[in-house]
């Protein structure tokens, strides 16, 4: 099967530059753990930002939610697999480098988001 076949197409995206406020806020309304962070140009990267990432810079760290933006905790690069690749291979990556959500992308465009829970659900549908 591949990475195609199970990944979130519906992908939400954020602005670097939005505050912690704008993110929680966004995946509250989505019901999201993590948003896409958009390129700022053609030939960037895509980056994520989870909701544990802005629980660390809130909470433990004191930080402002409505001062710190996105741009000051995200990941870039965000870690990326192809939609091409059988799911086998993108769950090998995730598990050995302990990643729980990769973006998926072809030529630079992003196409969805397979997380570790994508691949619980495809591995369940096989025992059924």
């Amino acid at each position: 099967m591949l990475v195609e076949e199970i990944m979130k197409k519906d992908v939400v995206t954020i602005k670097p530059y939005a505050t912690l406020k704008e993110a929680l806020l966004l995946m509250k309304e989505k019901k999201l753990k993590c948003l896409v962070v958009d390129k700022n140009s053609s030939s960037d990267a895509y980056g994520i930002i989870t909701n544990t990432q802005i629980l660390k810079e809130i909470i433990a760290e004191d930080g402002d939610i409505e001062l710190v933006n996105v741009y000051d905790i995200f990941s870039k690069p965000a870690f990326s697999v192809s939609s091409k690749i059988d799911v086998k291979y993108a769950a090998r990556i995730m598990i050995e480098h302990n990643i729980k959500r990769v973006t998926v992308t072809d030529n630079n465009e992003l196409l969805g988001v397979l997380s570790i829970t994508d691949l619980t659900e495809y591995l369940l549908s096989m025992v059924e």
